[in-house]
């Protein structure tokens, strides 16, 4: 969980593409496998680099984790503000 406070303060002085580094290594920790927050940090890093649709998948994946109804809910809209999927 540190890790990930540190990716975020990463992100705003190094920028997204250096937290990213940090998130994407974190991803295999078996601690946070199911905690909402990395995908969420993660979906907020891709959509800053312009990965819409990677950003999309990640803020549907977090909002599939919480248990929180509000936070669940303010997930899936940050990712309907990345717009529709490729295709669609």
């Amino acid at each position: 969980m540190v890790e990930l406070n540190r990716a975020v303060a990463v992100s705003m002085t190094q920028g997204p593409e250096a937290a990213l580094r940090i998130v994407d290594g974190l991803a295999a920790e078996p601690a946070l496998a199911r905690y909402h927050l990395l995908p969420s940090v993660r979906g907020d890093l891709l959509g800053r680099l312009g990965r819409t649709a990677e950003a999309r998948a990640e803020f549907e994946r977090a909002a599939a984790l919480t248990r929180n109804e509000s936070e669940r809910e303010l997930l899936l809209e940050r990712a309907r503000e990345l717009g529709p999927e490729a295709g669609t």
